[in-house]
Order: structure tokens, then C-alpha cells, then sequence
């Protein structure tokens, strides 16, 4: 495994950071507090690639794979999550499912224009009852005739508002549990798919997360996406990208948060001297170092396994636990460098505080990502 960054993958980096630091750093907090989504951003996105850096020229995508993806996802989480994670949500969850299951007519539709940002995706599993339990979802679909009929709700959705397509997971029999889910292509504005309430979250506020309500939600067979009952097989192979990119989305976050708490104890004066200058805060900051190290090697890890054709569950399980919560810890002492000044909105420690949470939570808890580390080395 080779961790030097090739010239393409060095000249990626440096893109996405100057455009989100150009772009993306100036509106922050505008966006935050008025939990606006920067939909024109995400349209600059695509036009950039980014939107489809791991699907194949033939496409639309940029033809790159998930070192490059995680690399975007960091650098655009460095200064804003909620950009990072409504590309995540788009690439890795919709895009993904659509370009892993789909049949040839579905992705000639769909993944050209979700790669180039014509189109925002979402992604639709989880259930006001069934987050955790996949397996309890209760939302379902029912062949009648030459159509299939949605029936329920999902929660916690995001992108859902402005999702032009949205996968949605489904119960197509009942008496099968998990394989008796199926995968659909439900489009923006089809009669009885109607939009429910938008979350109003502790953090990455920029983002949307939505209710999403099917009431006699009538979709041609063709928007079975896969095979009929290989809804949660297919689910789980999404999520070892997934997880990729949400280790992407809290490293991004560790290291805007590390970068904005050193820069202080450099220009912060207690006692007649920098605070940079005290073993106390000098420690913080080495441990927070080490860490992101830490998580970024595993990170790139799973990404470069991926990106060879391997199977990633246990170490894209492993990433995204470690990272998520490596984030949350580095937040933390971000806001307690900062002391009084993390805790205002003046400072960017107090944002970094509130957003990284959600990585320990999506996309899998950090309880059941334990769950799939164990399963895994227990069975080898």
C-alpha cells in the first residue's frame, strides 16, 4: 500500500481545498444559522466532478476512485461538514447504489446527471422505527399489476428536499426479514411521494435531513433497482463505501478543528506568553496530531482496499469508528483550547463541537460498527 499521494491525486487535494476555502469558507456560518442549503455550491461541485469522482468516464464521472473520493471529503469537511456529507450521501449512498445495482438502462439515466450535479441524490433506509434494525423497516411495496405501490416513511434523509431521485429501501415480503427488502428508483414530484418535515439538527445545519412520506406512491416495474429481495444485501455492500467516506467526513472535520485550535494557542496570550507555550495545551495538541495520523492512515487503508477490489467490511467498519470518534475528541479539546472563545460563534471550535457528533451516529452507530469489527475477526 503506497501512502504518497501520485501528482493527479496531489493536484485534487489542492483544488478542492482552494475552492472550498474560497468558495465554501466565507459563508459558513451563514449557512449554518440559517440552516440554508447551498445548493448552488453543490451544483459548482459537480461541474468540478467531484460529484462523480468514482464512476467511470462512460458515465459522466471523473474515472478516479475512492482515494481521490476521501481525499474531496476531507479537504471539503476541513472547512465545512455539511458540504462534506451532502456529497457523501449523494456519491456514496445514491449514486453508488444505483451504479453497483443498477441494470445498464438505469445508470445511462441516472448516473450521468447525478455525476455532473444536473441531478441531487438520496438515499432512503432508515425509519422513524427501524435505524439501527434495518431489518425492521416497515415501509413497503406491493406489486399490482404493471406497477409497484409504496406505502410508509423515511426519516433522517439527507438531501431528501432537494433529491431530484432517491433510493428507497423497501418490504416486499414480509415473512423474509432482511431478505425480503427490496431497492427502488423513486423520482422527484411522482404522485403520493410527498416531502415531510426538514430536522432542525444540533449540527451540520447546511445540510438537509428530511422526512420522506410514500402514500400510495405509485413506480413503474422498472424502478426495481437490483433484484427483488437483495434490498439489504445490497444496502450493506453500499455502507463499506459509505463508512469510507464518513472516516473522510470526521477526519475533515478533526483537522479543521485541530488547525483552528493550534492557530489560537499561537496568538493567544495568557501569564506574559503564547498558551502554546504551556506543556498543558503543548500535549493537547500532540495527542490530537496523533490521532488524526492515526485515523487517516486507516481511512486511506480501507479507501486504497476498496479502490483494489477488496472486500472492506471490517476495515471500513474500523475507519469509520475510530475516525468518528477521534473527531468528536479532537472537537473537544479544540473548544477547550479556545476556552471562553470556543463557546461563542466568533471562533469556529464551537461548529466543529457541534457537527462531528453526527459521525458517531450515521451510517451505522459506533455500537454497531463494534458489532461488525467483532463479527468479522470472530470469524476469521
Amino acid at each position: 500500500m503506497n501512502f504518497e499521494f501520485t501528482d493527479e491525486q496531489q493536484q485534487l487535494q489542492k483544488m478542492v481545498r482552494e475552492f472550498a476555502e474560497r468558495e465554501i469558507a466565507p459563508n459558513v456560518m451563514k449557512w449554518d444559522e440559517a440552516c440554508e442549503f447551498p445548493l448552488a455550491t453543490v451544483k459548482e461541485l459537480g461541474k468540478l466532478g467531484l460529484l462523480g469522482i468514482i464512476f467511470p468516464v462512460e458515465y459522466g464521472g471523473a474515472g478516479m476512485g475512492y482515494v481521490e473520493y476521501a481525499t474531496a471529503i476531507e479537504e471539503l469537511s476541513r472547512v465545512d461538514g455539511s458540504v462534506g456529507i451532502i456529497v457523501a450521501a449523494h456519491t456514496s449512498l445514491c449514486s453508488n447504489h444505483i451504479f453497483l445495482a443498477g441494470n445498464e438502462e438505469q445508470k445511462r439515466k441516472y448516473i450521468p446527471k447525478l455525476a455532473t450535479g444536473e441531478f441531487i441524490g438520496a438515499w432512503g433506509l432508515t425509519e422513524p422505527g427501524s435505524g439501527s434494525d434495518a431489518g425492521g423497516a416497515r415501509t413497503t411495496a406491493v406489486r399490482k399489476g404493471d406497477k409497484w405501490v409504496l406505502n410508509g416513511t423515511k426519516t433522517f434523509i439527507t438531501n431528501g428536499h432537494y433529491a431530484d431521485v432517491v433510493v428507497v429501501i423497501a418490504v416486499t415480503d414480509k415473512a423474509a426479514h432482511t431478505h425480503g427488502l427490496s431497492a427502488f428508483l423513486v423520482d422527484a414530484g411522482t404522485k403520493g411521494f410527498k416531502l415531510g418535515k426538514k430536522e432542525n439538527k444540533l449540527g451540520l445545519r447546511a445540510s438537509d435531513t428530511a422526512e420522506l412520506i410514500f402514500e400510495d406512491c405509485e413506480i413503474p416495474l422498472a424502478n426495481l433497482l437490483g433484484k427483488e429481495g437483495d434490498g439489504f444485501i445490497d444496502s450493506m455492500r453500499i455502507l463499506d463505501g459509505g463508512r469510507i467516506s464518513i472516516a473522510a467526513l470526521g477526519l475533515g472535520m478533526a483537522q479543521g478543528a485541530y488547525e483552528a485550535a493550534r492557530d489560537y494557542s499561537k496568538e493567544r496570550k495568557q501569564f506574559g506568553k503564547a498558551i502554546s507555550e504551556n506543556q498543558a495545551i503543548q500535549w493537547k495538541l500532540a495527542d490530537m496530531a496523533t490521532e488524526i495520523d492515526a485515523a487517516r492512515l486507516l481511512t486511506w487503508r480501507a479507501a486504497w482496499m476498496k479502490d483494489s477490489g477488496m472486500k472492506t467490511t471490517l476495515e471500513s467498519s474500523m475507519a469509520k469508528l475510530y475516525t468518528s470518534e477521534v473527531a468528536v475528541r479532537v472537537a473537544n479539546e479544540g473548544v477547550q483550547i479556545h476556552g471562553g472563545y470556543g463557546f461563542i460563534k466568533d471562533y469556529p471550535a464551537e461548529k466543529f463541537y457541534r457537527d462531528v457528533k453526527l459521525c458517531t451516529i450515521g451510517e451505522g452507530t459506533s455500537e454497531i460498527q463494534r458489532l461488525v469489527i467483532s463479527r468479522q475477526i470472530l470469524k476469521s
